[in-house]
């Protein structure tokens, strides 16, 4: 899972730096995707380096998971229609607030498959005194 945080950090980045340079690096906001991909990748390079506090990097790494599928995708859902319709006002940032919330959305589910993967891995006896 820590590789898998790691890579969607790296799309998140790419995606807003690429967006912040196509935009003429004017927006700031362009970089949003960014700030969600960072935290994200740092969790999933942590969570190698120390392996002993892989849960609670990856616990983490999914809570800005979640923040950006909430964000991007809870202000570029209710935008979709002017952005299909062709009267958006800035039509890239509906598409770079869907494409972060996809690709959070993502991630966030491999997330929640890998935690419950692991939940069900344990021993029964996990944990009892």
């Amino acid at each position: 899972m820590p590789k898998l945080a790691i890579t969607f950090g790296i799309l998140l980045d790419l995606l807003g730096v690429g967006a912040f340079v196509a935009t003429g690096s004017s927006h700031v906001t362009a970089l949003i995707p960014s700030f969600i991909g960072t935290p994200i990748l740092i969790f999933g390079a942590l969570s190698l380096a120390m392996p002993h506090l892989r849960k609670h990097f990856m616990h983490g790494a999914a809570m800005f998971g979640l923040i950006g599928t909430l964000g991007g995708l809870g202000m570029g859902l209710p935008k979709l229609g002017s952005l299909i319709a062709g009267i958006a006002d800035r039509p890239v940032a509906v598409i770079l607030q869907v494409a972060m919330g996809i690709l959070s959305a993502i991630f966030l589910a491999l997330c929640v498959k890998s935690f419950i993967d692991a939940r069900r891995a344990r021993p029964e006896d996990y944990g009892a005194k």
